[in-house]
């Protein structure tokens, strides 16, 4: 997640490389801009405060720039500032949006832009709300919006190589990713998190589609393929990072994840001690800690540890389990 010491070390220093970058020359931008896009986007304009209806539309969706179509928003992180813009609490990914310092009109502010095109976005400014602190001020009209129904959901329960295999062959998951949440350092390591020292579990960021998925049924299967009752342990792994813990972006997540643990509580011996924590960032992990099982399964863990899970998750949620042609 980042936050305003971020922005400034982005401003002050360098913004992060972009995944790849648009140039077009000023004469091909007018051409395919109208008027009042070109005049916020390309010569750094501002929309008066409430003329847009984006500022009051907080529905699912990610939010896209207007002159080259890369995604810089998702609606999740939407909220009301009551300032008359759209506002954000982060971007979509860390380089999605690049930070110049602005000393316009007499003022010292962050101007955010496209990463990818340069375009003019907005503001930064540290006054939004927690955790992150921070808010976007963003021009609608340098903003176009995407449809998208999917969400994200992040929780651990032991090595991530176990959960991304289980989680990927459900009907309405779209992606799984192995990576790092919940800790005391940003950007951490796979070795530094093994240590045990940064706090951070081990989890599984899962986007999906709620039409096909509901949340309760993912987190109810979270319950049932790993145990919810043994504190900082898996079966041989030991260790706070491989705690149980389901992290909500929101309090009606919250809320409904305590909803599923109540339910599922008389279906065990012992109390589960699964945590609920508030999402705050997920750390991808390395590109070898992805698809592990995919890509290694002859090795030892695999063929002990996670085949056999993989068999009995396969039986008891074979319903739920995607088709040859959709996997």
């Amino acid at each position: 997640m980042l936050k305003w010491i971020d922005i400034i070390r982005f401003a002050n220093y360098s913004n992060p490389a972009p995944d790849h970058k648009v140039v077009k020359s000023a004469a091909e931008w007018k051409q395919e801009l109208t008027d009042e896009e070109f005049r916020i986007t390309r010569l750094k304009g501002t929309e008066r405060a409430h003329s847009s209806e984006m500022c009051s539309y907080f529905e699912p969706g990610k939010y896209a720039c207007i002159c080259c179509g890369s995604l810089l928003f998702d609606g999740g992180e939407k909220f009301e500032s009551g300032t008359g813009w759209p506002s954000f609490m982060q971007p979509m990914a860390e380089n999605a949006v690049a930070y110049h310092k602005d000393i316009s009109f007499g003022m010292v502010r962050i101007e955010a832009l496209c990463n990818t095109c340069d375009a003019h976005l907005g503001h930064v400014f540290p006054d939004g709300p927690a955790p992150s602190g921070l808010r976007y001020c963003m021009n609608a009209v340098s903003l176009q919006k995407v449809g998208s129904k999917t969400r994200k959901i992040t929780f651990g329960g032991g090595c991530f190589w176990c959960t991304e295999a289980i989680f990927g062959q459900l009907k309405g998951v779209e992606k799984v990713e192995s990576g790092y949440s919940g800790g005391n350092i940003s950007n951490p390591t796979y070795r530094e998190v093994c240590s045990g020292m940064t706090g951070h579990a081990e989890v599984i960021e899962i986007t999906y589609d709620p039409d096909e998925i509901s949340f309760e049924d993912l987190i109810l299967i979270h319950l049932s393929t790993h145990n919810p009752t043994t504190s900082n342990r898996q079966g041989a792994d030991v260790g706070t990072q491989y705690r149980s813990i389901i992290f909500y972006r929101n309090a009606d997540e919250k809320q409904r994840a305590i909803d599923v643990l109540k339910e599922m509580q008389p279906s065990f011996g012992e109390n589960i001690v699964t945590q609920i924590a508030l999402f705050e960032q997920f750390y991808k992990a390395d590109s070898d800690h992805q698809d592990y099982y995919a890509n290694n399964p002859e090795a030892q863990y695999c063929e002990v540890v996670i085949h056999p899970k993989l068999q009995k998750f396969r039986i008891l949620y074979k319903e739920k389990i995607k088709s040859e042609k959709q996997s």
